[in-house]
């Protein structure tokens, strides 16, 4: 079954880049990385309002989260990791849910996602 238009949500999401050194004053690398993202891109996507038995069992018992979200766009630039705006999407806020687990069907792609909380 293809995904309606109707059940979509934009949303928006940034990819991690990879992690780069942290310089003291001297331009030593201090040991500590800086983790950075892509800018945020809204894509729309069917998220669902709460995670439910029958998505349990896709990720497995063990992953921890809040909702899913699944589309029939096997090429979406999404993975885990990505740090998302769903509730919330001023991208000037800090992200409020990320990816915790990707499944992949013969039509489908389907994302576990986690609410995080992050100081501002």
């Amino acid at each position: 079954m293809r995904e309606l238009e109707i059940n979509k949500k934009t949303i928006f999401y940034s990819n991690p880049l990879p992690p780069t050194p942290i310089l003291d004053e001297n331009g030593f690398e201090t040991g500590e990385l800086e983790h950075r993202f892509t800018e945020p891109k809204p894509y729309r996507i069917n998220v669902s309002p709460a995670k439910g038995r029958k998505f349990v069992e896709r990720f497995g018992e063990s992953e921890n989260y809040d909702k899913t979200m699944v589309t029939c766009d096997k090429n979406a630039d999404i993975h885990k990791g990505t740090i998302l705006w769903v509730d919330n999407l001023d991208t000037s806020r800090p992200e409020d849910y990320i990816v915790v687990a990707v499944a992949e069907d013969i039509n489908t792609m389907s994302y576990a996602i986690r609410k995080v909380k992050v100081n501002e």
